[in-house]
């Protein structure tokens, strides 16, 4: 669980770490569609390899990106077997006589891996290199045009910033939790299915009432301070776009073109 690393900001000095959250959000939806068209194995690599030097620019280490990615190998083995057992196309690769494995099979779970990562890295070097408060104002500048036909922008864009802040703490909270029943004696890993789910009770219900009173807190702090949701408020820090900000834009659009291009030709 500690190597959940979606939503932990890593305060460095990187040009990532400089650039306009508007832009970072823009290009990482961008990249993010253009993951989606079918493009082929040479298009996953010019995303791969471009997503690769966004880490790197951003000083970020490739383990910790691997780290975003572990929890979900479970399902992607699962994903396999499904595949393995129910797509029935393409050649044989493996024989037992009661199972055979299709090549469609093991291909549509490596796309579907590919697919995985890709967006893993991507999002995980957004919410790495930018902080909580500037994703609340990039998201609210961005839904700013929306505003007109009712939509709440400001607290949208406070709810995903305040959900992202507190997946951190949730899963710190939650190691501390399961340190504190193992030294009193309740064993998570081991027993039988119901003793198992006990364990998960007793898990999960301090898990709630902590989560609860966090918000709670929160909630008391922000009224203290006078916040009003819906009210004209000021801004200390005023977002600006220089010119790598928009150099970044159009090399995320530039790649999304190419993927679109790809598809089509390929």
């Amino acid at each position: 669980m500690g190597n959940i690393t979606l939503g932990r900001y890593i305060p460095l000095d990187s040009p990532i770490h400089r650039m306009d959250p508007r832009a970072k959000i823009c290009a990482m939806l961008a990249v993010l569609i253009a993951i989606f068209f079918p493009a082929g194995w040479i298009g996953y690599a010019i995303i791969f390899a471009c997503a690769s030097l966004t880490i790197i620019l951003a000083k970020l280490s490739f383990t910790f990106i691997w780290k975003a990615m572990r929890p979900m190998l479970m399902m992607l083995v699962f994903l396999f077997v499904i595949n393995g057992l129910f797509l029935k196309t393409g050649t044989i690769l493996l024989d037992l006589g009661f199972f055979q494995l299709y090549s469609d099979a093991v291909f549509q779970t490596l796309y579907i891996a590919v697919r995985l990562l890709l967006m893993v890295m991507i999002t995980t070097c957004l919410t790495s290199t930018t902080k909580p408060l500037d994703m609340t104002l990039g998201i609210e500048d961005l839904l700013k045009p929306f505003a007109k036909i009712g939509v709440p922008a400001h607290e949208i864009a406070m709810l995903i910033s305040i959900a992202l802040r507190f997946i951190p703490d949730l899963i710190d909270e939650t190691q501390r939790i399961m340190k504190a029943q193992e030294s009193r004696g309740v064993d998570l890993k081991e027993g039988k299915l119901k003793e198992k789910i006990m364990a998960i009770l007793s898990l999960i219900v301090p898990l709630f009432v902590s989560a609860f009173q966090r918000a709670e807190d929160l909630a008391n702090a922000m009224e203290a301070r006078g916040y009003a949701p819906g009210e004209p408020r000021t801004r200390y820090k005023v977002l600006k776009m220089k010119m790598r900000d928009y150099i970044m834009l159009f090399c995320a659009n530039a790649l999304l073109a190419g993927m679109i291009w790809l598809s089509i030709v390929k």
